[in-house]
C-alpha cells in the first residue's frame, strides 16, 4: 500500500478492498444532505427510507465502479481508522460515464431508469466542459467522518491529492463540481479555481479546477 505521511498522527493512503464499506459509510453520511442528490434520487420525507436506499445503492455501485477501473480511491487514516475519503477518476480512463452495463442495470433497479440516465447526463456535461484540459483527475466524492468537520482532516485530504498530483506523469490537474458554498471556500482556499457555474435539475454549482 502506498502511503504519503502528513503528519505524526495522520496518514494518506491508497484505500484496500477491506477499506470499500467504511469510505461507503463516510461518503452516505456526507451526501445525504446533498442537495443535487435529493433532487436527483427524489427524496421525499413522507419516506426517507426510500432515498436513503437510492442514495446507498448509488455509492455502493460507484464505489465498486471505481475499484473495478483502478480509479484512485484515497483515505485519511489516523491509526487503524478510516477519519476522510475521497475517490477520483483519470480523464484517459475507459471507465465512462455510463459504467459497465452492470452498474447501470443495478442502479436502475434500485433508484429507476431516470435517475440513472441524469447521473450519467450529469458527469457527461462535466466531462464536456473538462476536455480542454490533458489527463486531469476528477474528484467525484469526497467526505470526512460525522464529528470531525472543520479539524482539518478535509484539508489534509486535498493536500494529499496534490501530493498525488505531482506524481502522476503530464497531469494538468484536479477538477471537482461543488453545490455547497462551504466546500467551494474550502477548494478555493487550497488554489482551486472556478470554471463555470452549471446548473443540475435547477440546482446550481461551481465546477472547479486546481493546475498543476
Amino acid at each position: 500500500m502506498s502511503v504519503v505521511e502528513i503528519d505524526e498522527s495522520i496518514k494518506a493512503v491508497y484505500l484496500t478492498a477491506q477499506d470499500i464499506n467504511i469510505a461507503a459509510s463516510l461518503l452516505y453520511q456526507a451526501y445525504h444532505d446533498d442537495p443535487l442528490l435529493q433532487d436527483i434520487l427524489k427524496v421525499d420525507t413522507n419516506e426517507p427510507a426510500a432515498y436513503e436506499k437510492k442514495l446507498r445503492a448509488l455509492i455502493r455501485e460507484e464505489l465498486n465502479s471505481f475499484w473495478q477501473g483502478h480509479q484512485p480511491l484515497i483515505g485519511i487514516m489516523r491509526g487503524d481508522t478510516l477519519k476522510a475519503v475521497a475517490c477520483l477518476i483519470k480523464s484517459d480512463t475507459e471507465l465512462q460515464p455510463e459504467r459497465y452495463w452492470h452498474w447501470r442495470l443495478k442502479l436502475m433497479l434500485s433508484a429507476g431508469y431516470l435517475t440513472t440516465q441524469q447521473l450519467i447526463e450529469k458527469e457527461k456535461v462535466i466531462r464536456h466542459e473538462l476536455a480542454q484540459f490533458d489527463n486531469y483527475y476528477y474528484l467525484a466524492f469526497i467526505a470526512v467522518a460525522p464529528g470531525l468537520q472543520k479539524q482539518g482532516f478535509g484539508r489534509y485530504l486535498l493536500r494529499a491529492l496534490n501530493d498525488l498530483m505531482a506524481n502522476a506523469a503530464n497531469s494538468s490537474g484536479i477538477a471537482v463540481y461543488v453545490t455547497r458554498e462551504e466546500l467551494a471556500g474550502l477548494f478555493s482556499s487550497e488554489g482551486y479555481q472556478c470554471l463555470k457555474r452549471l446548473e443540475f435539475n435547477h440546482i446550481q454549482g461551481q465546477l472547479l479546477f486546481k493546475p498543476k
